[in-house]
């Protein structure tokens, strides 16, 4: 198992002229390439408000290859940007920082996923779209937090399965489906793994009429299913939800308050769709350096001196593309 190094956030203290100017000149710069830029739900607010499409990595990616751009710039962490790769290969994809790594998907390798699969030859492998090209390669199918339940159960009952990376995610899936065979890898993401029940639970008695939004990816997940399964709190008003699940939530739900437990930077977007409506954070340092490496003025200068050039070699690409594929064509 491998990991990455945080990268030092990068402090933008541009004031909101500047702001307004890197804004002007990266439309201008996206018209002039015929670029299209895809901003992750966690990304800094100033570089989701630039962006022509904000939301999940799979959603951003299948976004960008519906769309007539010839360039994807993609803020958003390495993995996202292999994804737009494997699903536009005709399209050139930028990364506007190479510091814009995954602390989840740095937990597992290609050599990994096929050693864990010569000691379980009969299951069926399925990781989540948080993983490498190169992992993706070596998958029977994708997943997303959002379809991760609908995917296992579309395979056999009689299979077994192997779950990767996140332990977290993987830990909700046998507790939603304990009838199942799952064995789950021991990867997990250092800002979900670090928003802890006791942070949660401390803002839900500052704000006991808030709702209550968990990334299952958290680490605060599995303690709160767990105390909801024994009687111990009420379900009411808490769900368990992907990034775009938890979006949907803050305009669907009539509740004016929500606590949020995922990455900070998702509370941006939430704002703008539903802005009489009040967002906390359930833990406040809970901000991914990784995503937060992209800035507008690199956004910026992806296009100026078209970098950072993200490809994967065709035969990774075609067999990664079969596990979101097959993931796809369940139609969900």
């Amino acid at each position: 198992m491998t990991s990455l190094s945080l990268p030092v956030i990068d402090q933008q203290p541009e004031s909101p002229g500047q702001i307004a100017a890197l804004h002007q000149e990266i439309r201008g710069l996206a018209r002039a390439r015929n670029a299209v830029v895809l901003a992750h739900n966690y990304q800094r607010p100033e570089v989701q408000d630039t962006a022509d499409f904000v939301g999940d990595s799979l959603g951003l990616a299948r976004q960008a290859a519906s769309t007539e751009a010839e360039v994807i710039v993609f803020a958003g962490v390495h993995f996202m940007a292999e994804t737009a790769a494997i699903l536009s290969p005709r399209k050139r994809v930028l990364l506007p920082d190479l510091r814009a790594g995954c602390s989840l998907a740095a937990t597992i390798t290609g050599d990994d996923v096929r050693r864990w699969k010569a000691q379980f030859p009969d299951y069926i492998s399925v990781g989540y779209v948080n993983t490498t090209a190169e992992v993706k390669a070596e998958l029977d199918y994708c997943c997303t937090s959002g379809n991760v339940l609908d995917v296992i159960d579309a395979i056999p009952a009689d299979k077994g399965i192997l779950f990767l990376p996140d332990f977290f995610l993987g830990a909700h899936v046998r507790r939603m489906r304990p009838e199942r065979r799952i064995e789950v890898w021991m990867g997990e993401c250092h800002v979900h793994k670090g928003i802890r029940a006791e942070t949660l639970n401390e803002a839900r008695r500052q704000y006991p009429d808030a709702e209550v939004l968990v990334h299952p990816e958290c680490g605060c997940a599995g303690q709160l299913i767990y105390e909801m399964g024994h009687g111990d709190i009420s379900p009411e008003g808490l769900h368990i939800a992907s990034t775009e699940g938890m979006v949907r939530a803050v305009t669907e739900r009539p509740a004016s308050r929500f606590i949020v437990a995922t990455e900070t930077g998702i509370m941006h977007r939430m704002r703008q769709m539903a802005p009489e409506k009040e967002f906390i954070a359930a833990d406040p340092e809970a901000v991914c350096a990784f995503m937060k490496t992209i800035t507008l003025t690199g956004v910026r200068d992806s296009l100026v001196h078209d970098r950072y050039h993200v490809t994967v070699p065709p035969d990774i690409a075609a067999r990664a593309r079969g596990a979101i594929d097959r993931m796809v064509a369940l139609g969900r």
